[in-house]
């Protein structure tokens, strides 16, 4: 069944559309300004706990709760990640170059926090693999560990002390920079990390955590390598002490990857049939404890042990002040990855479930949580891959889950941590490489990021070569400005067409696309998909100038050749009225069109401008230029479909000095039925289109 739509109405230029149903500006202008000012000075009952519902988000969820629907998916999804925090968290720590008993720490306050402060639901926060190991680069190259150390000196402890003091002040700078972006709503710079740097960072960062965990599998006592390509020097180091391995840490690891990973692949195979995961990695960490202890392992084979982890509470105590010139360059790329991947997760499972974040309200939440844990001895903390994913997939409901994944945390912090003494750093080790089994599987998104975009193909593959090659850090830089550089550049090469009319219809299309359109006679269409800069502009002058075929040397030939005729026609021409001029003027171009050249030249070219986002002084100029030339050999310039922005830019630049108002239109087809009429019926002033 087809249908049509006859439309009768004026034509319309952007000044007579403003006249009929614009507003004023000014008026408007003042009165939203008054009424923001209005709205944030005013200061009552209602805007106090307004703010407050906005700022703890839990005084806005938790009134609301659903207990008989709610509660038990929490308890359990909560009770499950928990579980699983206490051996992360202690594995976590050794990435970080920091006692285990810290990552205990930091699974446990910054949970606390973004229950009362973050807006993500289903988000789990604590220890991250990947800003954990960028920590413990920065802790190694600031506090480096001695080759030779009684573990049990009061030296170790200065030792130990150092390095959490380091850690510690990343994470209150971290925590400091997160709160003076929420403060400026800065929120939306998560963005400039997008979704083929964030995957090919974490991915890649995946490889270092592995590698720098091959000398706890196999028993090496070996420095650890900073720096830029700090993977190759880790693994050239640990293939020349190859021989040097301990036996009975290899076996360990190679019995603890045997259970875990075919256990963690079952729980992804049967995620949906189990109600929550086999909790495989806190039963290794106990077998392996048992085991360790009943036999001696670390007296009798010299394996390396966690060693005391103190029960009860840490006491608060002041970071590393003094370091905070020396990590300041770092921890502002720790403060981006850990901010990008928790905004990441959190709007990943919140448009899953149907509910909104706050990108703000999670600078906030995770700036408060780092700075109050950091005087809690916590290293840098923020969302996680793996716990999200089981807290999501266990049932939980809302942020009540963090209370009882903290409750699980704090048991073991009270009680059951002194009994992990024997515990392996091997098996913590093999916990930390199982664990990124997410990241790696990345890798099987390459095909359909071929298929869809190249170049977010090469965002990716240039992050990922960048970060193992190189180092966390300077990849991850590279990644980002190569990303900006393609936008960039699309920006600049942006595609140039000549638009054509379908028959009967107010449609216009790209001619090289759509052959069945044809090309309105007279009038030149074109469309440029992109804005006009300082950074294009030279590109848009040269498509401009090929689609036109206005060479700057035709331009001065026909100027020329018609400046030299109207000098006849005045010499010839006694007395003439204005009207005359303008019609004689008309045909003369057009017959010294015809003799003049050989080429056809039209007499007006129309800039559909809907795609130009925005325009710069550079822009603006260089637009002014072109109707300035145009003007000179008679072709008439006029343009549509302006957004107000760009349309305020061309004529606070002066356009309108060498630009007539009136050949500015709202559509295109306003244009061309004006610029036919001008031909045919100049007092016509009503289109009507059939579709």
């Amino acid at each position: 069944m087809s249908a049509s739509v006859a439309v009768y109405r004026s034509i319309y230029t952007e000044d007579r559309f403003k006249q009929a149903y614009g507003s004023d500006e000014n008026a408007s202008g003042s009165l939203r300004l008054r009424e923001k000012l209005a709205g944030r000075c005013r200061c009552s009952k209602r805007a106090c706990l307004h703010l407050l519902r906005e700022r703890v988000p839990i005084f806005s969820w938790l009134p609301r709760y659903k207990l008989k629907k709610w509660i038990l998916g929490d308890t359990i999804a909560g009770l499950t990640v928990g579980i699983l925090h206490i051996p992360q968290g202690m594995a976590f720590a050794l990435l970080t170059s920091v006692a285990p008993i810290f990552g205990l720490y930091t699974s446990f306050f910054p949970v606390v926090l973004y229950m009362f402060f973050g807006t993500g639901r289903h988000v789990s926060t604590g220890t991250f693999a990947v800003v954990s190991l960028m920590t413990g680069s920065v802790v190694e190259q600031l506090v480096p560990s001695p080759l030779e150390m009684n573990s049990s000196s009061s030296e170790a402890s200065d030792f130990e002390a150092q390095r959490i003091g380091v850690a510690s002040a990343i994470a209150l700078l971290s925590g400091i920079i997160m709160l003076c972006m929420f403060a400026l709503q800065l929120g939306f710079l998560s963005t400039y990390l997008s979704e083929p740097i964030v995957k090919a960072f974490t991915s890649a960062a995946a490889f270092h955590v592995t590698i720098s965990q091959l000398q706890s599998m196999l028993g090496l006592r070996l420095p650890r390598h900073t720096g830029t390509f700090s993977l190759f020097k880790t693994l050239a180091s640990v293939m020349e002490n190859l021989p040097h391995t301990n036996t009975a840490e290899l076996l360990i690891s190679l019995v603890c990857l045997a259970v875990l990973v075919p256990v963690k692949e079952l729980n992804m195979r049967f995620r949906k049939r189990l109600r929550t995961p086999i909790p495989v990695e806190i039963l290794t960490v106990i077998i392996a404890t048992g085991v360790a202890y009943a036999c001696s392992l670390d007296s009798t084979y010299n394996i390396e042990i966690v060693g005391h982890i103190p029960a009860g509470f840490p006491r608060p105590q002041l970071p590393a002040f003094h370091m905070f010139p020396a990590i300041a360059g770092d921890t502002i790329a720790i403060t981006f990855v850990g901010y990008a991947v928790s905004v990441s997760l959190a709007m990943i499972y919140a448009d899953k479930h149907g509910y909104s974040i706050h990108p703000n309200q999670e600078l906030l939440a995770h700036g408060i949580s780092n700075t109050v844990s950091s005087f809690f001895t916590c290293f840098p903390s923020s969302a996680t891959l793996a716990t999200t994913n089981i807290l999501e997939s266990a049932g939980g409901y809302t942020q009540l889950s963090g209370l009882f994944t903290s409750l699980v945390v704090l048991i073991v912090l009270l009680l059951i941590g002194p009994l992990f003494y024997f515990l392996p750093k091997a098996v913590l080790a093999c916990i930390n490489v199982t664990s990124l089994r997410q990241m790696f599987l990345q890798f099987q998104d390459l095909p359909d990021l071929w298929r869809i975009s190249k170049i977010d193909f090469m965002v990716w593959l240039v992050t990922w070569l960048s970060v193992v090659i190189l180092n966390v850090d300077l990849g991850l830089a590279i990644g980002v400005v190569f990303s900006m550089m393609t936008v960039i550049c699309r920006t600049q090469r942006a595609g140039c067409s000549v638009l054509g009319r379908a028959s009967n219809t107010e449609i216009y299309r790209p001619l090289e696309n759509h052959n069945k359109c044809y090309e309105v006679p007279g009038v030149k269409i074109l469309t440029y998909n992109g804005p006009i800069y300082y950074g294009n502009r030279s590109f848009f002058r040269e498509e401009m100038i090929r689609l036109l075929g206005l060479t700057p040397e035709k331009i001065r030939r026909r100027e020329k050749a018609m400046k030299a005729l109207e000098k006849r026609e005045r010499e010839t021409t006694v007395s003439t009225v204005e009207r005359g001029i303008a019609n004689t003027s008309f045909s003369s171009e057009n017959e010294f069109f015809k003799s003049e050249t050989s080429e056809s030249y039209d007499q007006a070219v129309l800039i559909d401008c809907s795609s130009v986002i925005f325009v710069d002084v550079a822009g603006a100029r260089l637009l002014t230029q072109m109707c300035t030339e145009c003007q000179k050999v008679g072709v008439h310039v006029y343009l549509a479909n302006c957004n107000e922005s760009v349309l305020k830019i061309l004529t606070s630049s002066g356009l309108m000095k060498y630009m007539n108002p009136q050949h500015i239109f709202v559509t295109v087809h306003d244009a061309v039925v004006y610029i036919q009429q001008q031909k045919e019926k100049p007092s016509e002033n009503t289109t009507t289109v059939w579709v």
